[in-house]
């Protein structure tokens, strides 16, 4: 089955870039990884909560401190983005998708001839 996800903010999104990254810490070791203007540990602190109501982040008390660790993968996110984003804005065409990278110059023609033997490479493969 898979699970169902509520959208991250952008803000939710970099802090959890951060402990997909650590794997673990506490709001002081993901204020350490965030770029400068640091934000105020009561920010952080309050957004690390509500990834946790999401379900995004999970914790281990150590007293009254928390220690923060992904409740889920970096990849089933990235899964449900992908997905979000295909059938949101390209109607499920992954050729759609493509087009609009390669037309936008996001994708050079070096990488899509690469896209383009990985999915001969994957075609084979089955």
């Amino acid at each position: 089955m898979e699970k169902e996800f509520k959208e991250l903010t952008k803000a939710e999104e970099q802090i959890m870039q951060v402990i997909w990254e650590i794997q673990h810490g506490f709001v002081k070791d993901v204020i350490a990884y965030l770029p400068e203007p640091k934000p105020a540990y009561n920010t952080v602190s309050t957004i690390i909560r509500i990834l946790e109501t999401k379900g995004f982040v999970k914790h281990k008390a150590f007293g009254k401190s928390h220690q923060y660790l992904p409740a889920i993968t970096k990849e089933e996110y990235k899964n449900y983005a992908t997905d979000k984003l295909l059938n949101g804005y390209f109607e499920n065409s992954v050729e759609s998708m493509f087009s609009f990278f390669v037309k936008k110059q996001k994708i050079d023609l070096k990488e899509a001839d690469e896209i383009l033997k990985l999915i001969e490479k994957l075609k084979t493969d089955k």
